[in-house]
């Protein structure tokens, strides 16, 4: 009973069932029928005359079957309203003795009065009490209330609560690029102004986006032209050493303007989407990294197929395992598939990332350790374009520290049966 809908679907149900079960309450005490206290009163006086003046025979008076016998009427005797006839009896001054029954099938009750001469006389009288099933019929309408009220509230409920659903499905539909899926703008005028609301959202993000990137491509772009010069002014240093260190930084600087440009690319430019044979993509991605003299081996690789584009998968993978290569000291790569799902672990042998910072290994440009620069090669982007590539073909990437020393860094995709 946490979500907004359930809530105030109960609290309808609740205020329909109580104003309806005040109002019928209050109607109840209206219009029910008098009480035995009231009706039998005049019963007991008719009888008293009946029974001071009988004739010895059977007889009608005033519409009234009286039956005399040695035996009180028969039936299922009715114990408070043979109660009440006795109390009426002796307040009229005749105590005769009476008893009240119920006979199957019959309308009404029947009094049975004990005259002097000690014959019975059965006497027909109305039956002014409710009726027996009077508990099942109010059961039926409290249900039939409860069903109705029930129907109308999580209608309403929905109504009132669509602009919400409508929120949380589109925020469950931004993709890795942060946009926002258009969304119709249709229905109540709350559900169109939210929806035209989330649409220029979308927009304003979509732009912003755009000029985020176009920014850092002109950046890296524009960076190129002074780089130039300075590698030309360094070229001509007569100092061996300050020339080496001017060289080494440019050439820092020129990965560091490349990468900012390949993580733009990767978030514009999008490779057709079909499925991949992962097992051998990660052989020949092994192959090219030894060819390279990094220190990459291969455990068990089950055969499965993901959808991806094929060059972006290849380019993110290649990224995880040269990171494992190089900082690790040498990597190893597993893939299993199993319950519907393509799980690859690079695990390598390296110092690991500390806790406090796995969470920030994704970020542009981050390192561990700052150091790192001058005896690593890189721009600290080669995580950020893994994700970026593999969250835009459904997967997710995670990085823990191994419980022996290293880091795992674990790939997970839907895979295609």
């Amino acid at each position: 009973m946490t979500s907004l809908r359930a809530r105030i679907a109960l609290l309808l149900v609740a205020s329909i069932v109580g104003v309806v079960a005040l109002a019928t309450l209050a109607v109840v005490s209206v219009v029910r029928g008098p009480a035995p206290e009231a009706t039998i009163e005049p019963v007991a006086r008719q009888i008293r005359l009946l029974a001071q003046s009988l004739p010895g025979h059977v007889a009608s008076a005033n519409d009234v079957q009286i039956k005399l016998g040695d035996q009180p009427a028969k039936g299922q005797e009715d114990e408070r309203a043979t109660r009440f006839l006795n109390r009426a009896l002796e307040h009229s001054g005749v105590a005769f003795p009476a008893t009240v029954v119920r006979v199957e099938g019959k309308p009404g009750m029947v009094a049975s009065v004990q005259l002097r001469d000690g014959r019975w006389m059965a006497v027909d009288i109305p039956d002014f009490s409710p009726p027996a099933n009077r508990w099942l019929v109010l059961s039926g309408w409290i249900t039939l209330i409860v069903l109705g009220a029930t129907a109308v509230s999580l209608y309403f409920a929905t109504v009132l609560t669509r602009p919400l659903v409508m929120l949380e499905a589109a925020a469950t539909r931004i993709g890795p690029d942060g946009i926002l899926a258009p969304l119709p703008e249709e229905g109540s005028g709350e559900v169109r102004a939210t929806a035209r609301a989330l649409n220029q959202l979308s927009s304003r993000l979509k732009s912003a986006m755009e000029s985020r990137m176009r920014l850092v491509a002109a950046a890296g772009h524009d960076l190129r032209t002074p780089m130039t010069r300075m590698r030309l002014r360094a070229e001509f240093l007569a100092d061996d050493e300050d020339r080496e260190k001017w060289l080494h930084d440019l050439e820092e600087l020129d990965r560091i303007a490349d990468s900012a440009i390949r993580l733009v690319r990767e978030e514009v430019d999008h490779d057709a989407v079909e499925p991949v044979d992962l097992e051998r993509l990660v052989r020949d991605i092994e192959a090219e990294m030894i060819s390279l003299g990094h220190a990459v081996s291969i455990g068990h690789l089950d055969k499965v197929s993901v959808k991806a584009g094929a060059l972006g998968l290849r380019r993110a993978l290649r990224n995880l395992v040269v990171n494992a290569a190089t900082h690790g000291k040498g990597c190893s790569v597993a893939l299993s598939a199993k319950g519907g799902h393509a799980a690859l672990t690079i695990a390598d042998r390296g110092p690991g990332i500390p806790p406090d910072l796995l969470g920030k290994a994704f970020e542009p440009f981050f390192r561990v350790d700052p150091g790192r620069r001058q005896s690593v090669p890189g721009a600290g982007l080669g995580l950020a374009i893994a994700k970026e590539i593999i969250e835009r073909y459904g997967g997710t990437i995670t990085l823990e520290n191994r419980a022996g020393g290293g880091l795992s860094q674990k790939v997970v995709f839907d895979a295609v049966s």
